[in-house]
């Protein structure tokens, strides 16, 4: 079942890994906030890193978060991600998720995918998959308008 919309972020688990930075509760508090979902076996998830830069670029106030979630066995392996990572210069915080405790926690099944939060810790949108970014965009404008 996915997460409904308006409900509130809830405390993040322990993950397997964070890559540039540890993500704590406190660092999410009255900011808006982007998770996304991917992973390096999803040739849509990387095709959607320079979208998500824009974005970062774009909106100063967004505080992006990428969950690595593996969709197989080798996509469990923590030094082919920090590769790909490097590779396509992600610099914000990554949560390596090889026990699923974030995607548990998101209900998330797809990838790309993305869950923005309001300054509240509301969530205002999910979307998954080839479109997601394109439906994110006027949400994500609201959101930092408000």
């Amino acid at each position: 079942m996915a997460l409904s919309l308006r409900s509130k972020l809830k405390e993040l688990p322990k993950v397997t890994k964070w890559v540039n930075g540890k993500v704590t509760d406190e660092d999410l508090k009255n900011r808006i906030v982007l998770f996304h979902f991917w992973s390096i076996s999803c040739g849509m998830c990387k095709d959607s890193f320079e979208d998500l830069k824009e974005i970062k670029r774009k909106y100063k106030d967004v505080f992006l978060v990428g969950i690595h979630m593996p969709r197989s066995e080798e996509d469990t392996n923590l030094e082919k991600v920090e590769e790909e990572i490097k590779k396509y210069a992600l610099k914000h915080p990554q949560a390596l998720d090889n026990t699923h405790s974030m995607t548990d926690l998101f209900e998330n099944e797809y990838v790309p995918s993305f869950y923005l939060y309001d300054k509240n810790g509301l969530l205002r949108h999910r979307s998954a998959g080839q479109n997601a970014l394109t439906l994110l965009n006027k949400t994500l404008e609201r959101v930092v308008l408000e």
